[in-house]
């Protein structure tokens, strides 16, 4: 896969992820690395992607998430043209 983010800061960022063992050490390290809005928006936008394979509306994905059509198409986008990043998560969670 040909990455347009690929190099070895963003390599030591994800090994890191890889390496928390449970949800307590996320919250910790993602509060650390991220501001509140950050993390609130990757959330929004994963959920965001759950809602567009269920089918939903972009008013409904609005109403319900708050995400605004720009994000809502944005995320769209990487679902249908995207590196399946989405589409592995969003499979991986269905299998929880």
């Amino acid at each position: 896969m040909k990455s347009k983010i690929k190099g070895p800061l963003v390599d030591d960022l994800f090994k890191a992820i890889l390496s928390l063992k449970t949800l307590e050490e996320c919250y910790a390290f993602f509060e650390d690395i991220c501001t509140i809005n950050e993390v609130q928006s990757l959330a929004q936008r994963l959920e965001v992607a759950k809602m567009l394979e269920a089918k939903k509306t972009y008013t409904e994905i609005s109403e319900e998430t708050g995400a605004s059509t720009a994000t809502i198409s944005r995320v769209n986008r990487a679902l249908q043209y995207g590196a399946d990043g989405y589409k592995i998560v969003l499979e991986r969670l269905k299998q929880q």
